[in-house]
């Protein structure tokens, strides 16, 4: 049987739908019972969920290129800081709609994944390497931002201030639920994007080629296509959360965009919840999301058996490292597989 044959053989092989389809109702169900939550919550709490939401983003679109398609990356600050700087420069210097910004943000992010993605591939980049080359990616990036006029250096942008409340330039009151909203949607296509992804036959294909690249290039699967593919997917999810991040902060300079601190909360999240699983990424960004908020409150105001880290700085670092220590050695599959694995056991 010829190359071709067997390839086609596998394409007609139709794809269990169901288990996708439990997903995509819970991804609806959840979506609706959010809705209410920012009409409940004080304004500070409020900014919180937002936090939570812009880090789910972040992570659902890094895992969908490091846990579905098996391309660890160090670097997701490269597709972020281009969602954002795309969506900053466009408003601030030509007085472009951000949406219209966290398009041409997703294409920009996109095309770079797909061109960068190529060269290391090309040059049979794996594992750590590849690894180091998106981190190197983001390095460069960061630097090019430092140091260029074109986007204001290192100084950045501030997005200016509109004398009303805008849909068209996505800006609201502070404590407007509309942000949290807006986020939501995000993330809820997101989602959706991934579960499609997954059920699609690219996606099948593309988990073919991480569980076993030499079978599937062996099957006629084209590698590097279905890679790149999910590299530009993955970059273009987490372009929207740099675009949103610039709208609903305000501000971006290249540390804020590019810096490694942007890659690690893309990692962890996925991580504590579940590298290669739909909810993991979810899970981890509600458990990581507040406790910048925490940390904070704890080193403005501690008990007195905490009172040696008043006004100390980087307890929420020591904190993610702790947290991601004791997930690795307790639950190295992630919070999300476990209680996954625990509830069908029962």
């Amino acid at each position: 049987m010829t190359q071709t044959a067997t390839t086609d053989r596998v394409e007609s092989k139709p794809l269990p739908r169901k288990p996708w389809n439990r997903h995509l109702m819970a991804i609806a169900v959840l979506t609706v019972l959010m809705i209410p939550v920012p009409l409940v919550l004080p304004p500070s709490q409020q900014a919180i969920a937002i936090r939570v939401l812009i880090l789910a983003l972040m992570s659902v679109g890094w895992n969908i290129m490091s846990g579905f398609g098996g391309l660890f990356s160090f670097g997701h600050a490269a597709y972020f800081g281009l969602g954002a700087y795309a969506t900053a420069w466009l408003l601030v210097e030509r007085e472009v709609s951000p949406w219209i910004g966290l398009g041409v943000g997703v294409i920009v992010a996109a095309v770079f994944a797909v061109v960068s993605g190529f060269l290391a591939l090309r040059y049979r980049l794996k594992g750590a390497y590849f690894a180091l080359a998106t981190f190197a990616f983001a390095e460069m990036f960061r630097l090019l931002a430092t140091n260029s006029d074109f986007v204001n250096r290192a100084e950045g942008y501030h997005v200016p201030l509109q004398v009303e409340e805008s849909w068209w330039w996505m800006q609201f009151a502070p404590d407007s639920p509309n942000y949290f909203w807006i986020g939501l949607g995000f993330l809820t296509v997101a989602l959706v994007v991934s579960v499609l992804f997954l059920r699609s036959r690219t996606g099948q294909f593309a988990l073919a080629v991480r569980d076993d690249q030499d079978a599937a290039a062996s099957l006629g699967i084209h590698v590097i296509r279905y890679r790149l593919t999910t590299m530009a997917l993955s970059a273009a999810i987490t372009a929207v959360a740099g675009g949103f991040y610039v709208q609903y902060y305000l501000f971006i300079d290249p540390d804020l965009a590019f810096g490694s601190a942007v890659s690690i909360q893309a990692i962890l999240p996925a991580v504590i919840g579940g590298v290669g699983t739909i909810w993991g990424p979810v899970i981890g960004a509600v458990i990581l999301g507040p406790l910048t908020d925490f940390t904070a409150t704890i080193l403005r105001n501690p008990p007195e058996f905490l009172a040696f880290l008043a006004g100390r700085a980087g307890l929420d670092v020591m904190i993610y490292g702790l947290l991601l220590i004791v997930i690795i050695l307790v639950l190295p599959q992630g919070l999300y597989s476990a209680i996954r694995d625990r509830w069908f056991r029962s």
